[in-house]
């Protein structure tokens, strides 16, 4: 069983590192913050049910991870993210995130639910208390599987 759960976070780490790099960053005084949306059914289920993420075709996940600029590395740091999804109707949805670690790696996770070819504009605060604050906006369509 625990060699599972370590082959099964070791998964997760490699997708959320994959999907990190394949979304986009921005800078924030001395954070470098990584951002990416994607649909929930690209994670296995096995690991999205480690996480408790549903894994649906109208459900996506947004992903956070903080690094920080101004130390050797640019460690990850532990931050308060917090944020809305407005769709192109004005309709807004909170968005909850949830810290996800996975060894030296910090993520945060967020899902929201939408229909085929929706759009989103994403407003993102990061605040890494003692480091820098600010926010991050990002627009994404999603389309639903088949």
């Amino acid at each position: 069983m625990k060699r599972l759960l370590i082959a099964a976070f070791s998964i997760f780490a490699l997708l959320m590192s994959a999907f990190s790099m394949a979304g986009q960053s921005k800078d924030i005084g001395t954070l470098e913050v990584h951002y990416s949306a994607f649909p929930s059914t690209f994670i296995p289920a096995s690991i999205a049910k480690t996480y408790g993420i549903q894994r649906s075709r109208y459900n996506a996940v947004i992903n956070i991870s903080v690094l920080d600029k101004s130390r050797p590395g640019k460690p990850a740091v532990s931050t308060m993210v917090d944020g809305i999804a407005r769709n192109l109707l004005g309709t807004t949805k909170k968005l909850s995130f949830r810290e996800v670690r996975e060894g030296n790696a910090i993520y945060y996770l967020a899902e929201v639910g939408y229909a085929n070819e929706e759009t989103f504009n994403f407003e993102i605060n990061v605040n890494a208390l003692g480091l820098s604050a600010g926010k991050l906006n990002f627009k994404q369509k999603f389309y639903t599987d088949g």
